[in-house]
């Protein structure tokens, strides 16, 4: 059994189409293969933005169990890591934005800047984010290129001579 998260469009509707309700027990009866079938989830929440567009949509988030037969995947290259397909999915709860933004400020240098370049921050949570990576110049520069589209922060600057 694994709790974690799962992203949905809002309305807890999947990348398919398909409805889904707090409570309920999903099953998959094929083979249970990532990227194939099984129900998709993550165990840390950042990494369920990277098959929604957080940005630029409102999804919801929930908090989930998976169970049953289950395939692991890791995408090394990109940064992704612990995301499952299971044979069963409950949906436990969806997550208010409250939740969402409290959970990301505990997160690493690394999982925020993940955070931050898939997920759609307000001026005030900005501000937040801000405040309190004050002394993390990575962070502050992520949040400076993703969130108020500074698209110059990641240019070289060359010096000719």
């Amino acid at each position: 059994m694994i709790l974690g998260y799962k992203c949905f469009d809002e309305g807890l509707i999947n990348r398919y189409g398909k409805k889904f309700e707090i409570g309920t027990v999903y099953h998959e009866e094929n083979d249970i293969k990532f990227h194939y079938n099984g129900f998709h989830m993550c165990l840390n929440l950042e990494d369920t933005l990277r098959y929604f567009d957080a940005f630029n949509s409102s999804v919801d988030i929930a908090k989930v169990i998976g169970y049953g037969n289950i395939d692991e995947y890791s995408d090394e290259y990109n940064g992704f890591y612990d995301m499952y397909a299971t044979e069963y999915l409950k949906i436990m709860y969806v997550l208010s934005r409250d939740e969402i933004i409290d959970y990301a400020l505990k997160l690493s240098s690394e999982r925020i800047k993940r955070f931050i370049s898939l997920y759609k921050l307000n001026k005030e949570e900005i501000m937040l984010f801000q405040e309190k990576y004050s002394k993390n110049a990575d962070v502050l520069d992520a949040i400076d290129y993703y969130q108020l589209g500074n698209n110059k922060i990641y240019q070289k600057k060359y010096k000719i001579v």
